[in-house]
């Protein structure tokens, strides 16, 4: 292995966004710099199967790697196969459930080795609609209006909590499951039919459901990069959606003519509270390493948190790196600097 550091860069995942994923994991891939680093490439299926897989990157992009049956290793153990002790940094490229909601963390964790992205506990708050918004409002973030219940609230007496709902946000109302990324099962919906219908998608991804109130505002996001405890914020940029809201095929597909504008075409004033907030939102769920923080901005310049992501996407499309590009950090000179915080940041209590 000489000199090179032993990158593990873990991809796909079993969550609504293994595609994100797996197309973040291929532009990573495409950058890193083969003379500095020597990578393992760890594959998991949307069934939670884990695979070491050695075959062309062009094949995680597309999907087609799990049936590249020549390339791919089935039969190792995590914690007690070899070719692990000697990953020095771990890179989950992963999004969503089981990737970014502290639970691959903690596995990293109890192996004792350094990782790129947020710990166990900001993972799994950032994840969390509901949590996160309480530790934003805790710090004097404004997080606008919202409401949420558990599944089994919702099957006991629907319609009581629906005119809960109504009476707290007026129309439309977002819903959303709590743990979720990628507007992946996200809904608007603009009466009481539309509300039933889209809580009924929503729970098929999460047991428990965020619902948001409307706020008519530009959409405003923000990279946050954390080197040696100093957290810097990007440039802004603002998302201009191709549909009523920023959906899933909206962020992704290429058919969509979403639009991004990068810097955010706002006023000093707003730009600077904007990265003052998302400094502060990082902070408020313990961050480490990345997040990408996003808001809305009210005609009125009112400024509202709407969520912050510990593992943003990596795509050749993603906002947190093309921020950061206008910033002046380059994409291949970002993932560079993500892995070497990452090997830096680890501390091991010997006991």
């Amino acid at each position: 292995m000489g000199n090179k550091l032993n990158l593990g860069l873990v991809f796909g995942g079993q969550s609504g966004e293994h595609e994100v994923s797996c197309v973040s994991a291929y532009n990573v891939l495409k950058v890193i710099d083969s003379e500095k680093y020597q990578v393992t490439t760890i594959g998991i299926t949307k069934k939670g199967k884990w695979y070491l897989y050695a075959g062309d990157y062009e094949k995680i992009k597309d999907g087609s790697w799990e049936e590249d049956i020549m390339h791919l290793t089935g039969d190792f153990s995590f914690f007690a196969d070899p070719i692990f002790s000697y990953i020095d940094v771990f890179f989950p490229v992963l999004h969503g459930p089981m990737g970014e909601d502290g639970t691959i963390q903690g596995v990293f964790e109890m192996l004792n080795k350094p990782y790129v992205g947020c710990g166990v506990l900001s993972s799994a708050v950032g994840m969390d609609k509901v949590f996160s918004k309480v530790m934003f409002e805790s710090v004097g973030i404004p997080t606008g209006k919202y409401f949420y219940f558990r599944e089994n609230d919702w099957q006991k007496d629907k319609e009581n909590l629906a005119d809960q709902a109504e009476k707290a946000l007026g129309y439309p109302i977002f819903v959303k499951p709590a743990n979720m990324g990628s507007s992946v099962g996200i809904s608007k919906a603009h009466d009481r039919q539309e509300l039933l219908e889209s809580v009924e998608l929503a729970l098929v991804f999460d047991r428990k459901i965020i619902l948001e109130a409307f706020v008519k505002g530009r959409e405003i996001e923000c990279a946050v990069l954390e080197e040696d405890g100093q957290v810097k914020a990007s440039i802004t940029g603002e998302v201009i959606p191709s549909k009523e809201f920023y959906d899933y095929e909206a962020k992704y597909s290429d058919q969509e003519d979403s639009k991004v504008v990068i810097p955010a075409q706002i006023d000093e004033k707003a730009m600077a509270q904007i990265r003052a907030y998302a400094v502060k939102a990082f902070e408020a769920i313990e961050g480490s390493s990345l997040s990408r923080v996003d808001f809305f901005l009210t005609d009125s310049g009112d400024i509202f948190i709407n969520e912050v992501n510990t593992l943003p996407g990596f795509t050749n499309i993603s906002m947190y790196p093309k921020m950061w590009e206008a910033t002046g950090i380059e994409y291949k000179d970002l993932v560079e600097r993500i892995i070497e915080s990452a090997k830096r940041k680890r501390v091991t209590v010997q006991l």
